[in-house]
């Protein structure tokens, strides 16, 4: 990876990842189906939903004062298949309490969506599922089952063909597909469209960023999405506010 080519929030924040360290004991986890809880979205009619719990990020203004936990029980209550939670602290305003609160007050899957960059950060706290970025892992097939070995079932991150190609090599059967470009933080659903036919169909296929209306969820589904990670369209300010968003895009 040429990090010159990242965006200045980018490194910032791949620095930070790198940096922090965890000493904490070794985790085992149970985890909640995730491909249980799309599957029982779709046979409910509701589009499978990864809702993001997200008080910040270095593409939006602002932070939402909203409490992490009232914001996951609307989501839920819109119609989340799953939730998605921000641990990173430095940018994202995110913390392993706020999912240990979150996980605790609701009964679907939650994702710990952070920038894990080695083994040791895994057993920094318990999720039903952890993000790997591929872009960003040097030893994706060690990383992958590492994760597995405690129990996590893994999204791996990917942007690019190529590195579809180095997710399904590393034995990924949960694939992301980001419509934001890491490297320049721009979106463009166009995409998914063009790496999504990578992805076999027996691998679950996850769209991405920049899905904020009904027409972008028809869209990604479209294209193959098997479901979609939204965050800055359901957040809101209040969580009649957020049930309501979130409800909108299922």
């Amino acid at each position: 990876m040429d990090e010159s080519e990242l965006a200045p929030a980018v490194r910032s924040i791949l620095d930070a990842a790198r940096a922090r360290t965890h000493d904490g004991e070794r985790l085992s986890v149970e985890p909640r189906s995730l491909t249980d809880a799309f599957a029982a979205a779709e046979a409910d009619g509701r589009v499978p939903l990864i809702a993001e719990v997200k008080p910040t990020s270095p593409t939006t203004d602002g932070t939402r004062e909203v409490d992490p936990v009232a914001a996951a029980e609307a989501m839920v209550a819109g119609g989340a298949a799953a939730l998605s939670v921000l641990t990173e602290p430095a940018h994202f305003g995110g913390s392993t309490e706020t999912l240990e609160r979150v996980r605790e007050a609701v009964d679907v899957p939650v994702l710990r969506k952070d920038f894990v960059v080695r083994e040791e950060q895994l057993d920094a706290v318990e999720a039903d599922v952890v993000l790997l970025i591929a872009r960003f892992v040097d030893d994706l097939d060690g990383l992958l089952a590492a994760a597995r070995d405690r129990g996590f079932q893994v999204l791996v991150e990917t942007h690019t063909r190529q590195e579809v190609a180095r997710a399904l090599a590393a034995g990924a059967d949960v694939v992301g597909v980001n419509n934001r470009d890491l490297g320049k933080l721009e979106v463009d659903l166009e995409t998914f469209e063009s790496v999504a036919p990578e992805v076999p169909d027996s691998v679950t296929t996850v769209a991405e960023s920049g899905i904020s209306t009904r027409d972008d969820v028809r869209r990604m589904r479209a294209a193959g999405a098997d479901a979609l990670l939204v965050g800055s369209a359901v957040m809101d300010d209040t969580p009649d506010a957020i049930r309501e968003n979130t409800r909108d895009l299922t």
